[in-house]
């Protein structure tokens, strides 16, 4: 599972943030397109969204398995140093049907199928692969809802809104990048499910 992003000066590949922020840069793209034209920087910041859902598809080597960290938070952050000498374990971990987690792996979703919207124009068949990992990935969410095998991250980036919330980002992410309604109306469901707090 080589390639991601490293985490905040630490060396975990924590894949909900990750995700996250692939979402957030192409939702910036597809919102300001010729800005970034303008200034120079529309192929850096499509490298970056690259760069994660690059990593995201080889954390997904199949229908309902997805591996959503590599890295043991505790072990790494109680040595500090740089990546180039890790000492430590590299574990993966991973979320299958058994053992579910539907917030990392619809945010994966979202991230993808807006990076599907981002390379359409410019990379057909890389945006095909992006929203078929996309589809398949926000399946597996939505058919389990349930974060019972997301345990790794706990203590670093736990759930706690639950899930809903990144099964309607997704959702709408899917609908934009497909046309398809059945996407909205679920997003809209689940939304109405999804912690209101913020």
């Amino acid at each position: 599972l080589t390639g991601g992003w490293d985490d905040a000066g630490d060396h975990v590949k924590f894949n909900l943030p990750m995700a996250y922020s692939a979402s957030m840069l192409a939702w910036s793209v597809t919102e300001s397109e010729d800005a970034y034209k303008e200034a120079g920087q529309l192929e850096y910041v499509q490298n970056d969204i690259r760069w994660v859902t690059d990593y995201l598809i080889k954390c997904h080597p199949e229908d309902e398995v997805y591996y959503y960290q590599v890295g043991d938070g505790g072990q790494d952050h109680s040595w500090w140093g740089p990546c180039e000498v890790m000492q430590m374990s590299r574990p993966s971990y991973k979320v299958t049907r058994d053992n579910p987690g539907s917030a990392v792996t619809a945010e994966a979703a979202a991230a993808l199928a807006s990076a599907s919207i981002v390379f359409k124009e410019d990379d057909k068949e890389y945006s095909e692969e992006c929203l078929k990992h996309a589809k398949s990935l926000y399946k597996f969410a939505d058919d389990t809802r349930s974060d019972s095998g997301y345990t790794a991250a706990n203590g670093f980036y736990d759930s706690w809104s639950g899930f809903y919330d990144e099964l309607a980002w997704a959702g709408a992410w899917l609908y934009l990048a497909t046309g398809d309604s059945s996407y909205l109306d679920n997003a809209k469901s689940c939304y109405s499910s999804a912690s209101q707090d913020y």
